[in-house]
């Protein structure tokens, strides 16, 4: 290098790998196969395989231009009535939480900032074991996300491959054997990837075993409404848990149940034992998020706020939500239909059995590589599929691709 000459101040950071599921996106925009399928964007889509905004989110929107709010900052928990409907939304509508002053609710940037929010306050807060168990397989961006924050992670068995279903066994025998006053995440609904959720009854099992370890349970619940169709169905396992006296964190996401995907509308809240202990702990979550972004963004607040508080748009946000997920349980069944239809000799119930956005199929790797390779159809190659991007159109050519590399 001459003198005086400058070097890079970045020359010794390497190339970071591509994001998996951007990269399936890449890959499917260049295949130029009419019939090509994309399995593996975690968005909504309609029959049509369009992008959907919901009428309620529409009519809320026309409600601010018309009321001409500002555009002031949101204080540094955000919007007030919105953590209060956000609470309300997840505790339910008569809940002794609230009404007791029991928990710190703060807006959070959609459910990876109320994760992150909350990953930050227990490096920071938590006095015990700073281990994150998380359920095998869990959600990309888990482990990355607490291991930001400074905590460790390990894992429980949460996913039976042989019956593509719930290994409550496996997932209870480790709960059993954590240390003592760990942190436990748990999938409140439409688990992320498998769509594996146990059942009423397994949940409480969960909780007893979660209660007699002394573990600390994290709930993320990024799908209430659009797993089933039904927010107080999907609440049910958070609302079990309150229920029997756990004290416990909340990561709430409004992009899939409200179609807020760009909005990053979320909320986070910590249930604790007294009125004075939740004032002390959000008065710490503020000081969490002061340097993390100073305040959140306002206008998805402002939506889900309205739709969740106006009786009108409630009503009318609730029917929107099943349709989704009506949708979403159609297209489940039609898969399982067309696959026995192709004289598949395998056991395709967990399709129907497993709730959500995605299904783990149980396809191989080597499978979901000839998918892609001789029917463009494109998926995680741990064979997860986002049946959002199934629809009537071409589900019949789904089920025979996948007839093809499994039979």
């Amino acid at each position: 290098m001459n003198p005086g000459q400058r070097s890079s101040w970045w020359s010794q950071v390497e190339l970071g790998p591509p994001d998996p599921i951007l990269g399936i996106t890449e890959a499917f925009k260049r295949d130029s196969n009419p019939k090509k399928i994309n399995l593996g964007a975690g968005a909504y889509r309609d029959d049509n395989g369009k992008p959907y905004v919901l009428s309620c989110v529409k009519k809320a929107s026309d409600i601010i231009k018309s009321e001409n709010m500002d555009k002031e900052y949101a204080g540094i928990a955000g919007i007030p009535d919105f953590t209060s409907a956000a609470a309300e939304l997840a505790f339910d509508a008569d809940n002794d939480i609230q009404r007791n002053g029991l928990n710190a609710t703060v807006q959070s940037i959609s459910g990876t900032g109320a994760l992150t929010i909350g990953a930050a306050f227990l490096r920071k807060f938590f006095p015990y074991n700073k281990t994150v168990y998380l359920p095998s397989p869990t959600w990309g961006n888990h482990v990355p996300l607490f291991k930001f924050a400074g905590l460790e992670t390990k894992h429980y068995r949460y996913y039976d491959q042989k019956t593509c279903g719930f290994d409550a066994e496996g997932a209870l025998a480790d709960l059993k054997m954590m240390p003592e006053r760990s942190i436990v995440l748990l999938h409140a609904c439409a688990h992320n990837p498998t769509g594996v959720d146990p059942k009423p009854e397994q949940w409480h099992e969960i909780s007893q075993v979660v209660k007699e370890r002394k573990l600390f349970p994290f709930f993320d619940m990024a799908y209430q409404g659009f797993a089933s169709g039904d927010i107080n169905k999907d609440a049910y396992a958070v609302r079990y848990f309150i229920k029997d006296n756990h004290q416990m964190a909340v990561a709430q996401s409004f992009a899939k149940n409200m179609g807020l995907y760009g909005e990053r509308c979320g909320a986070f809240s910590m249930v604790c034992e007294s009125a004075e202990e939740a004032k002390i702990v959000e008065s710490q979550l503020k000081i969490v998020i002061r340097p993390m972004y100073s305040n959140p963004p306002i206008n998805g607040a402002r939506i889900a706020y309205l739709i969740l508080k106006r009786p009108e748009l409630r009503k009318e946000w609730l029917v929107e939500v099943k349709g989704m997920a009506d949708r979403i349980i159609s297209m489940r069944d039609r898969l399982k239909t067309n696959l026995e239809k192709e004289g598949s000799s395998h056991d395709w119930s967990h399709i129907t059995n497993q709730i959500g956005m995605f299904c783990y199929t149980g396809l191989a790797a080597e499978q979901c590589e000839r998918l892609k390779k001789e029917f463009s159809v494109y998926l995680t190659k741990d064979g997860r599929i986002s049946i959002a991007g199934v629809t009537s159109q071409n589900v019949e050519y789904l089920a025979h691709a996948i007839h093809q590399v499994s039979k």
